[in-house]
């Protein structure tokens, strides 16, 4: 039996969405470049691989709705470096996304490899500038640092519910939606207090009856949504990852922002929103005054968590539940930044924590004298 071949690097990131293409092009810019697929043993200075679980570019958006259009996507931002391609608002984001993240990795020669699923990492050693080993599909990586840009969208949150398993309709989460015509014909509830869960009662309330439900009752936000309003909200999510707990979403702490889609929808009471059920039941719920609401659809709109399972040997969570931060980088563990998560998790934030990261990774490695 042959020994297990292990590729190396200096800096390994994993995912190549927006906060893993942000990552990789603020590499490149500080003269790292990619590793080659001979890359065994120890690598020369200034060497990086990007590995994507993804069949293709595109990261998360390869998965979104097609009725997801440019025209009503809520905000992307530039690439770094390259900005978007002139955009026709009636394309579905998915398929406009992928092709511009694809572009986007073949003009810079980002090299991403794929598809890779990283399925734990951990360290080499009891060294704390030692190195860390990247179990994957493909074998395994060693480090010496590690930028995390995994994402949410493979780790949909599904809420325990009472009956939850006698419900003989269709249950789905957005993560699975694909569009409002398969639900002609039946009453859809629709679960969730976020910017999937009234967009899509926008969409499907226009071919069918729905009913909305939310824990909490939904804040919708009057005053525009400027620069300053955007920073705040950042700063607050910033704050809880500072001290160790869960992030929150950033729409949980910016509100709901109307747009004329949901004021059409509210205008034909599409956005009349109910407290939640107290349990379901084979042909629908038992609302919170003790009626019956029949229904034949229930979809969850109730968010991701992020994808950090494989970080789970690296122990980085404390008694909070949450990951203490210091900006992108681990409080408890300086060689693994986490970008797309928390604070960075907008296509905005996704960027800045990209460049973020690079920077202290390039002050890390400065330390060990690798440049």
């Amino acid at each position: 039996m042959t020994a297990e071949t292990v590729r190396a690097a200096d800096v390994v990131v994993v995912g190549a969405g927006q906060a893993g293409l942000s990552a990789a092009y603020h590499l490149l810019r500080r003269g790292f470049v990619p590793a080659g697929a001979d890359a065994a043993g120890p690598p020369p200075a200034g060497t990086y691989i990007v590995l994507d679980a993804e069949d293709g570019p595109g990261g998360a958006w390869r998965h979104r709705w097609k009725s997801l259009l440019m025209a009503t996507v809520n905000g992307i931002s530039d690439l770094p470096g390259i900005p978007q391609p002139d955009v026709d608002p009636a394309e579905a984001s998915s398929s406009f996304l992928t092709r511009y993240f694809g572009g986007y990795e073949h003009d810079l020669g980002l090299a991403i490899e794929r598809p890779v699923k990283v399925q734990s990492v951990s360290r080499e050693d009891d060294d704390p500038a030692g190195r860390l080993s990247i179990a994957t599909s493909r074998g395994r990586f060693s480090a010496r640092a590690l930028i995390n840009a995994t994402g949410t969208w493979t780790r949909p949150f599904w809420p325990i519910y009472p009956g939850k398993a006698s419900f003989r309709g269709r249950q789905l989460h957005v993560a699975d939606y694909v569009s409002a015509d398969e639900f002609r014909g039946q009453h859809v509830i629709v679960v969730g207090g976020g910017i999937s869960a009234v967009g899509l009662l926008d969409e499907i309330s226009k071919v069918t009856t729905t009913t909305w439900f939310t824990r909490r009752v939904p804040v919708w936000r009057e005053a525009a949504f400027d620069r300053q309003a955007g920073h705040d909200a950042v700063a607050l999510v910033e704050e809880r990852v500072r001290q160790g707990l869960p992030p929150q979403s950033v729409v949980s702490v910016t509100g709901l922002i109307w747009t004329p889609a949901l004021r059409a929808a509210a205008a034909r009471g599409a956005l009349d929103r109910h407290p939640m059920f107290t349990a379901i039941e084979p042909d629908g719920v038992r609302m919170a005054d003790g009626s019956f609401l029949a229904a034949g659809v229930i979809l969850w709109a109730t968010g991701f968590r992020a994808e950090l399972e494989h970080l789970a040997p690296l122990h980085l969570r404390g008694p909070g539940g949450g990951i203490a931060m210091n900006g992108t980088q681990v409080a408890g563990e300086p060689r693994v930044h986490l970008v797309g998560y928390g604070p960075s998790s907008s296509t905005i934030g996704a960027n800045r924590a990209g460049r973020a990261a690079v920077a202290g990774i390039g002050t890390l490695l400065a330390r060990s004298g690798i440049t």
